[in-house]
């Protein structure tokens, strides 16, 4: 944010209440908070402990001109050595919970049981700091169909439904009646599932927001039916995708009828490191922190493969990972 000074944050902290600025931590390392243990100091690092009080304080922050960054479980984003200015928002255990519940009476599928009668659907709110790997496994316990795809894929609920998250045919946005959000400004806002915009890998928003919790509208199924599937989606994700090393998921989207993977594979560069990141052995679409890797290193890298894959097969990557904080003309562009 134009104008915004570190001192800055000093005047937006005596303008909370105890209660806000005891859940404000200072030169907070991000390496702790992402996936990939990569990132330098945020200015202030906050953890809201319940939904007014996120409210309030990201309305304070907008008065006092503090730049905002949401984070969610922090696996698709790399931040910079250089850290974050101004708030980093992640939310915590209070926003960590399933509602599971009926559907009210009258919303009912078309599908039917061998016995004729409507399958009806199940709502189940979840707090978006839930793991979606937890959300799936309780879903899948209570034979409840619609979010089996996604058995394996990491992060939080929240962040899973800004990035359209899926795998094996199946996304995320498929199964979400609605959300609930706060924007920058501070304002707590309802979307509906309708008016959510999902294409691939991606929701459409006019504004930033942080997803604060989410509905889901999931299927009665068995318990007996949908652990085969999980387990399989499971064992595929173990097969082909780099265990053991700190990651943040694929970097690129795949382009349109190929697989960012493969194309970097055709490049030569699978294996190819610049200092502690290397291009996973594994999966060409994945660059793993092999040893105190930078961000600088991971960057490298990135620019490399869509070089490279441009180059050869003159398709250029579009990054699935999100940079995050302060880098350079040079690191930023893509």
């Amino acid at each position: 944010m134009r104008g915004y000074r570190t001192e800055d944050s000093k005047a937006f902290l005596r303008t909370l209440n105890e209660g806000a600025r005891a859940a404000i931590r200072s030169c907070e390392p991000m390496s702790r908070h992402t996936s990939f243990r990569i990132g330098g100091p945020a200015d202030l690092f906050f953890e809201p402990p319940d939904l007014n009080v996120l409210a309030d304080t990201l309305k304070a922050a907008a008065n006092a001109g503090v730049p905002v960054v949401f984070l969610g479980g922090g696996t698709n984003v790399l931040v910079s050595d250089a850290g974050i200015r101004g708030l980093v928002v992640r939310l915590g255990k209070a926003f960590d919970f399933r509602r599971w519940g009926e559907a009210p009476a009258g919303d009912a599928e078309q599908e039917c049981t061998a016995s004729s009668r409507p399958r009806e659907a199940v709502a189940v709110r979840a707090g978006a700091a839930t793991p979606l790997s937890r959300l799936v496994r309780e879903a899948v316990e209570r034979g409840l169909a619609g979010l089996e795809f996604a058995a394996g894929i990491p992060g939080s609920v929240g962040g899973a439904v800004l990035m359209n998250a899926g795998a094996f045919g199946g996304e995320i946005g498929d199964a979400i009646a609605g959300i609930e959000a706060v924007a920058e400004d501070g304002e707590i806002v309802a979307l509906q599932g309708e008016d959510l915009k999902f294409s691939y890998r991606k929701l459409a928003l006019d504004r930033p927001i942080m997803v604060t919790s989410v509905s889901f509208r999931l299927r009665h199924s068995s318990v007996g039916r949908l652990k085969p599937v999980v387990e399989a989606a499971q064992k595929k994700r173990r097969k082909h995708q780099p265990l053991g090393y700190p990651n943040a998921g694929s970097v690129f989207r795949n382009p349109p009828n190929d697989y960012a993977g493969k194309l970097v594979e055709r490049t030569g560069l699978k294996g190819t490191m610049v200092g502690g990141a290397q291009i996973s052995t594994d999966h060409a679409n994945f660059i793993v922190n092999v040893g105190a890797a930078s961000a600088a290193d991971v960057r490298t890298l990135m620019r490399r493969m869509q070089e490279e894959v441009w180059r050869k097969s003159g398709i250029w990557l579009e990054p699935e990972v999100r940079l995050v904080g302060e880098w350079d003309g040079a690191e930023a562009a893509f």
